[in-house]
């Protein structure tokens, strides 16, 4: 039988993963690049008694490497010690073949055999695109299938031209009598070949061009981010607040059923004051994280968020960033760990090590639930001019806080890194284009499920463990081995644990109970609400109310006072802006950067600057 090896190439977001899924579909393998974290897929199938191993490549916009990716992208291609592929399956978006057709002209000139798809068809038709795929063959010299690579069409055809007759693309893409630059060179040849294949009538442009000047204006464009990022935390409290009252309220009656059905035992106990009451705490504010993984999806799926990267590449340029750093920044509003991931886009290594570093630092989802917790319990439920929900403005200030600080501290280690190359910026701004909901809700789903998921699992292993140490204790005629049942708190191991770290803490407001619950937070920073309300729970069969009833009704027994001043609150609130409270995040900064330097830097100068701001939030409020 005949066997191919067929590398699978394109620019970013062209559709490779999914027409390569397609192609493969189950028979397939994900490894590592020798000595790199970057993985590579490869896959089989059979057509026309041809065996053929397809190897997916990252997306690459030129033969000469900008970042990682690319780099490892183009060995197939140009390292010796690597076996080049038998036919290159080029991958371009039909939307945009100007672009899309600079690799293409470049890999051509390896004189490897080539069969072109030319992608997302259906979206071309619906732009009012027209390519003459026949005249695009007859010029080139090689066969040009079609495809929408996520509904599966064009499949048969692009193995019926892989497993016939190979061809060399023919076409001059290099003009070597031009006095023109390389690029120019080509760029005039492709402008030349489209001329001679493709029409366009595009209404969407056409709207799409009246849109832009106004939300990539210098001045406007930051106000309507501002006010769409308004309009998301204002929607965040005010549509979030009725689910989350009915989730309180399951939890609640399934907590009174429980101790009515079960006997007066330790299992009581656990399940009850540990398990459900670190659930609850956690649970109930799915219907905000739900809300705003809704936003920003829409915001990425019309094509927003590429203007967004656009307007701000200006502010960033200055501060050691580029727009392409946006993404992993926006991103990590929803969890830092994929927008670090996201990071491998940026070419300049001093970019990405810089948003690796400050990524952190945007407000995630994690923190979401200790945000509304605490905003709650500072803030009455009330509206500003009567329309505007004070507590959503101060979710925005939490997240405008974050950002400000990430920002800053990218100014600071742009004058403490050392550049390696030179910062440049290239970007396609896509068309608008409603969105597509059935992904949105799927997105929305898929995310919050993962939420309660991953959260869920963490948040039952601490609770377990920490109903635990706050049920059980030394006592005086026994050793710190040999727990036994104590009636205190503060008897606790936890207890002993929490004032341990007392005297760290206490100069920004924390007590011991808040202290433990710093240290469970490094598992995920939404624990600390499961945390709070296990400790709250634990010893205190009477109060059956909710955990932040309990937290506001706290005093302090030498002074009488509440423990959760206004002072205490906030400077609870940016301990969890700036902290690196998440082990998992510094684990991803290990794995992106392939060394400890990065990761005990990041924890180190957040740790400071957290304890900093609260020691000086704290003593203003106080």
């Amino acid at each position: 039988m005949k066997k191919l090896r067929v590398a699978i190439s394109g620019n970013p977001n062209c559709g490779k993963s999914s027409l390569f899924n397609q192609l493969t579909g189950l028979k397939q393998k994900v490894t590592n690049i020798p000595g790199t974290t970057i993985e590579r897929k490869t896959g089989r199938f059979r057509h026309n008694d041809v065996e053929i191993e397809l190897i997916d490549t990252p997306g690459t916009y030129s033969i000469k490497a900008r970042s990682v990716d690319e780099e490892h992208a183009l060995d197939i291609y140009t390292k010796p010690d690597v076996p080049s592929p038998d036919v290159i399956l080029y991958i371009a978006d039909a939307t945009n073949l100007k672009r899309h057709l600079y690799f293409f002209s470049q890999l051509s000139e390896l004189k490897i055999p080539m069969v072109l798809v030319l992608n997302m068809m259906d979206v071309a038709k619906f732009r009012g695109i027209e390519i003459d795929t026949d005249r695009l063959e007859l010029e080139l010299g090689i066969p040009v299938c079609t495809s929408n690579a996520r509904l599966g069409e064009g499949i048969t055809a692009i193995k019926d031209a892989l497993t016939g007759q190979s061809f060399q693309v023919h076409f001059p893409f290099s003009q070597e009598q031009s006095v023109k630059g390389e690029q120019e060179k080509r760029y005039d040849a492709i402008n030349h070949l489209l001329s001679r294949i493709k029409s366009e009538k595009s209404p969407r442009e056409l709207l799409t061009a009246k849109i832009d000047p106004i939300v990539t204006h210098p001045v406007f464009g930051y106000l309507i981010f501002l006010a769409v990022l308004f309009l998301i935390f204002q929607s965040i409290f005010t549509l979030a607040e009725y689910p989350m009252q009915l989730i309180e309220s399951m939890f609640d009656f399934a907590g009174d059923q429980l101790r009515n059905l079960l006997p007066d035992n330790w299992f009581r106990d656990l399940l009850v004051n540990g398990v459900v009451a670190g659930l609850a705490g956690v649970i109930v504010f799915i219907p905000q994280i739900a809300i705003l993984f809704f936003f920003m999806s829409i915001l990425e799926d019309t094509g927003y968020m590429a203007r967004v990267s656009f307007i701000m590449d200006r502010l960033l340029r200055g501060l050691g960033l580029n727009g392409k750093s946006v993404v992993p920044l926006l991103s990590g509003a929803a969890c830092a760990i994929p927008a670090i991931m996201a990071a491998r886009n940026i070419e300049n290594w001093k970019d990405r090590m810089i948003t690796i570093l400050v990524t952190p630092l945007m407000s995630c989802s994690a923190r979401l639930p200790v945000y509304t917790l605490l905003i709650s319990m500072a803030v009455p439920e009330a509206h500003v001019w009567g329309i505007f929900n004070l507590r959503g403005l101060l979710l925005l200030g939490m997240y405008m806080v974050g950002t400000i600080a990430s920002l800053v501290a990218a100014l600071v280690f742009k004058y403490l890194i050392r550049q390696r190359s030179l910062n440049f910026f290239i970007m396609e701004l896509p068309i608008y284009h409603p969105p597509r909901w059935k992904n949105i809700w799927i997105l929305v789903y898929q995310k919050s499920k993962s939420f309660v998921l991953e959260a869920g699992k963490v948040i039952i292993i601490v609770s377990i463990i920490l109903w635990f140490l706050a049920s059980f204790g030394p006592t005086q005629q026994h050793s710190w081995y040999e727990p036994h049942p104590t009636e205190n708190l503060d008897q606790s191991y936890a207890g002993h644990f929490g004032k341990a770290i007392e005297p760290v803490i206490k100069p920004i407001g924390f007590n011991w109970k808040i202290g433990i619950a710093l240290l469970t937070s490094f598992a995920a920073r939404e624990v600390f609400v499961g945390t709070m309300s296990t400790i709250y729970s634990v010893g205190d069969e009477e109060n059956t109310g909710r955990i932040r009833e309990k937290m506001m009704a706290e005093t302090d027994p030498s002074t009488g006072k509440p423990v959760y001043t206004l002072a205490v609150i906030f400077s609870l609130m940016i301990f969890y802006a700036f902290a690196m409270q998440c082990i998992s995040t510094l684990a991803v900064v290990y794995k992106e950067t392939r060394s400890m330097k990065w990761p005990v830097i990041q924890f180190i100068y957040m740790t400071a600057l957290a304890w900093v701001a609260s020691f000086v939030v704290f003593q203003l409020f106080s």
